[in-house]
């Protein structure tokens, strides 16, 4: 939690230093009363006391209530200003961080994870700084200031008020001891939640055609059944307290009266009225005691909760991406465009084989490379370290003749137009998900997004759509076909009119046809950009300039279809399964 709070902006901190002075301030009102309250008794007990001796006593009691009850508006105001703040640059912070992660990092995590950690996490800290500027400052003075207060007031009732203290301290303790384990699997229950949720609602037409909602609400309920029990056992732990507070509250009250009354008793007559003031001072100051151990323990009660979450947002914080900006060098004009692997090798982290290993070809300038293997080969892993998805573990990635990691992560994502192997469409209008993201370039016009689309062959039916370009895209692209959404996907790419365009797989849900002519349209419309393909239907890759070929994460050939169809077993097998020899012949 102190990792956090060195967060605080110093406006932050000078807000706090007003709030804590201010609480002083209440605190010293607050016990100022009790002997503006003894005045009065004296007062009233003594013969022959002016009436307007007692209102003014009486007027100074009201004056310091009020100016109590203002400084704790303004304490109130303050702290949740601060809470408020707070929490805003922390979930920016977080997601600014998250944005900064490589996959690898994302993967460490899981989303379900990390939402919990930007939503929940969060809340809980802003609960705790909201509620501990006000009463984790307030208690601990109050409770000095008033321990001072009583002291030689009476050694009797200053060791029942010690007695009082010591008890409430063992069962604090108790509690902290036996809710702190149990907050702790709470934040991770929530995240499993949170998991179990996201896959259902994702996976809804799924769980639906396979009459699996049976299945996946047992997942559900033995999740929420377990998140429910450490509920239920931290909140009855807690239950505890308020009423063992009610008992040591008057059972406290109780003995200083009957104390109280015993010293009355036995003393003498002039002794009697300074020892019912005494006593009437003591109560107030011992209620002002036990009150501020109360406000600490519920502090106490907060506080392993909000351990763990401050734990688990530190955790995203101070994670160190594996991908980082270089110095930003720029590549000489005449390699604009080209794609160099030297002797790649690559293993994802903590893994101990490799995915692919010694990889090495060449992309120039206009040139159209693909990949084909059998699942699991590494072609899309070789496509992901292009735009540092990840890091080469060995080996040189070179873009325009520079090394991938001496480029800033922005500069080299602006030279590439990256369509993924899962088509990926965000809530909006077909406008704002062509128009998405931003390359450096000048703002993209209305006739650049018509021709984008035009390019990747969806014009056809974005026209037909109610609102034409306009209209709305629903969150992962629900609304529209899985082809649908290729298409609009390889449209933001074109967009951006990048020197390189990146497909991992980018037309598995196309029709030939419409595949044929997308093909068709990049290579005349786009003549000269840079193409790396994945993909698995031969129809797609033939009439690349060349074709490598791999098998377990190795290159088992590498050249133009004609060439491999006569070199290369590993691809003549992969083409003779999807068409036969008379098709192959004739192109």
């Amino acid at each position: 939690m102190i990792k956090l709070l060195r967060r605080l902006s110093p406006l932050e901190w000078l807000m706090s230093a007003i709030s804590t002075a201010l609480v002083a301030l209440q605190v010293f009102l607050d016990l100022r009363l009790p002997d503006y309250m003894a005045e009065i008794t004296r007062l009233v007990q003594t013969p022959g006391s002016e009436m307007s001796d007692i209102w003014f006593a009486g007027g100074k009691m009201l004056l310091c209530a009020l100016g109590s009850l203002a400084a704790s508006v303004v304490v109130g105001f303050l702290a949740a200003h601060i809470a408020a703040g707070f929490s805003k640059r922390l979930r920016l912070s977080i997601f600014d961080k998250v944005l900064s992660f490589s996959l690898g990092e994302i993967n460490k995590f899981s989303t379900p994870s990390l939402i919990t950690r930007s939503t929940n996490d969060v809340n809980q800290v802003q609960m705790l700084i909201a509620l501990g500027l006000q009463i984790m400052i307030k208690a601990p003075i109050m409770a000095v200031w008033a321990v001072f207060k009583i002291a030689g007031k009476g050694s009797e009732w200053t060791l029942a008020t010690a007695v009082t203290v010591a008890f409430l301290l063992i069962i604090v303790t108790t509690v902290s001891m036996l809710v702190l384990p149990r907050f702790r699997q709470i934040q991770n229950l929530t995240d499993g939640l949170n998991r179990i949720t996201r896959e259902n609602l994702t996976g809804l037409r799924v769980v639906r055609a396979y009459n699996a909602e049976t299945f996946q609400q047992k997942k559900f309920m033995a999740v929420n059944n377990e998140l429910t029990g450490n509920h239920l056992f931290t909140t009855r732990i807690m239950a505890i307290i308020m009423p063992c507070m009610t008992i040591i509250m008057n059972g406290l009250t109780l003995s200083v009266y009957w104390i109280g009354a015993s010293l009355i008793n036995a003393a003498g007559f002039t002794e009697k009225v300074t020892l019912f003031s005494n006593m009437v001072v003591f109560s107030q100051y011992a209620m002002q005691i036990v009150i501020s151990f109360m406000m600490m323990t519920m502090i106490f009660i907060m506080f392993p909760r909000v351990s763990v979450s401050a734990r688990r947002i530190n955790d995203v914080l101070e994670t160190e991406g594996t991908v980082s900006d270089g110095p930003g060098l720029i590549g000489p004009d005449n390699l604009e465009g080209e794609v160099e692997f030297r002797n790649v090798s690559f293993k994802y982290p903590n893994a101990e084989d490799y995915v692919i290993r010694n990889v090495s070809f060449t992309a120039h300038k206009g040139e159209t490379v693909a990949f084909i293997g059998s699942t699991g080969s590494g072609k899309s892993t070789i496509v992901n370290l292009i735009p540092r998805f990840y890091d080469a573990t060995e080996g040189q990635v070179l873009v325009d003749g520079v090394d991938v990691r001496e480029y800033t992560q922005k500069q080299l994502r602006n030279k590439l137009g990256y369509i993924p192997q899962r088509s990926v469409l965000f809530s909006g209008t077909v406008f704002s998900n062509v128009a998405y993201g931003d390359n450096g370039k000048d703002e993209k016009t209305v006739e650049a997004i018509k021709n984008a689309v035009r390019i990747a062959q969806s014009a056809d039916f974005v026209e037909q759509m109610p609102d034409g370009y306009d209209s709305p895209i629903s969150q992962g692209g629900t609304n529209v076909s899985g082809g649908q959404k290729q298409r609009l996907c390889i449209a933001r790419a074109i967009c951006r009119d990048p020197e390189i365009f990146i497909f991992d797989d980018s037309f598995s849900a196309l029709d030939f046809k419409t595949d044929k002519n997308l093909r068709a349209a990049l290579k005349n419309e786009l003549f000269g950009t840079t193409s790396i393909i994945v993909a698995q239907r031969i129809g797609t890759i033939r009439d690349a300039d060349k074709i490598v070929v791999l098998e377990n994460g190795e290159v088992a050939g590498m050249g133009t279809h004609s060439e491999l169809m006569k070199s290369c077993e590993v691809y003549r097998e992969i083409a003779l399964s999807q068409l036969s020899e008379e098709e192959l012949a004739n192109g």
